[in-house]
């Protein structure tokens, strides 16, 4: 009878531990896009509230609302996600290192740490320089509305292709549920400005 117990409590065990993720590596997909999601965020953040005070019109004082909130909470999520991981906060290796990595083969997606990299890792995507920020902060009203739309559509897009780029590269369930929102979000934003961007030429 007890052989019976420890044969059924181990079958229980194994069906639930079994169906456990592993936890992500630090230099894994999912950390790099954790990491640089978080930086793409905080520059869209920083645009929006720039512009929140650079002009009068309801809509992209709306738009700039509705981009710094929902970024701010997206980030948190990432950043929440490294700590329950027990990974760092900043990345042993350059940014978008993860990005430029081979795509996984075989069947699913490691969580490990790929060895090589395809190529040298480019600058974040869609990444304002700071000397355009600067000159976003000089301008007023329609000038402002229209620098920040161009950035920001850029932006976007760079955010889309790394949204992107780790649904290429994951198959972990909340990494992919939040990237494919980031992808699906942003490319309405985008349709949105360009609309907004039209009136303004």
């Amino acid at each position: 009878m007890l052989a019976l117990v420890l044969v059924a409590a181990s079958l229980i065990i194994g069906r639930v531990s079994g169906g456990a993720e592993p936890t992500p590596a630090t230099r894994s997909a999912e950390a790099g896009f954790a990491r640089d999601m978080q930086i793409h965020h905080d520059q869209a953040v920083e645009m929006s509230m720039i512009v929140r005070d650079l002009t009068d019109s309801p809509d992209i004082r709306l738009l700039a609302y509705d981009i710094a909130t929902s970024q701010s909470q997206q980030a948190g999520q990432m950043f929440g996600w490294l700590a329950t991981w027990g990974l760092p906060q900043s990345s042993p290796e350059p940014a978008m290192t993860w990005m430029h990595r081979p795509l996984p083969s075989g069947e699913g997606h490691s969580h490990a740490a790929p060895a090589t990299t395809s190529e040298v890792p480019a600058a974040m995507p869609g990444m304002a320089t700071r000397e355009q920020l600067d000159e976003l902060k000089t301008l007023r009203g329609v000038a402002a509305e229209r620098m920040f739309l161009q950035l920001m559509i850029a932006h976007h897009e760079g955010g889309v292709d790394m949204a992107d780029a780790v649904l290429e590269r994951s198959d972990y369930p909340v990494v992919t549920d939040l990237a494919g929102s980031i992808t699906k979000a942003q490319q309405s934003e985008i349709q949105l400005m360009e609309d907004l961007l039209a009136e303004r030429l």
